[in-house]
């Protein structure tokens, strides 16, 4: 019976979907006939079209589990202690400083592997 639910579920929200998305469709089809018409009247098509999809979905199962994951992301982003200004510029000079080093390290490394190579094995230079 659970199935029978879940996969009545997702059959509904599959169909749901596909209708707002037809209704994008029917906004930018609409948006592009009445070139004719003034960008107002087309702009407002447009826009109603893709507001009625949006609120075709958000009625849905799919939507309403998208704005409730939302707004538990949302809530859950409130909850993070943000680095102070003094901190981020610190840590970005530290990464900065490492990647300096690094940088020197790998240059020295590749030269010293160049000389290796084509100066003691192959006697190139």
């Amino acid at each position: 019976m659970a199935q029978q639910s879940a996969s009545h579920s997702q059959e509904k929200s599959s169909w749901v979907s596909g209708l707002a998305a037809l209704i994008v469709v029917a906004a930018l089809v609409l948006y592009y006939t009445l070139i004719d018409q003034s960008l107002l009247i087309r702009l407002a098509v447009l826009f109603g079209g893709i507001a009625a999809a949006v609120l075709i979905v958000a009625v849905s199962p799919d939507g309403r589990r998208f704005i409730a994951y939302a707004k538990d992301s949302w809530y859950e982003v409130k909850k993070v202690v943000w680095p102070t200004r003094k901190e981020s510029t610190q840590m970005t000079l530290v990464v900065f400083g490492f990647v300096l080093i690094m940088s020197i390290f790998l240059w020295t490394a590749d030269k010293l592997i160049e000389w290796l190579v084509f100066s003691a094995f192959l006697g190139w230079k």
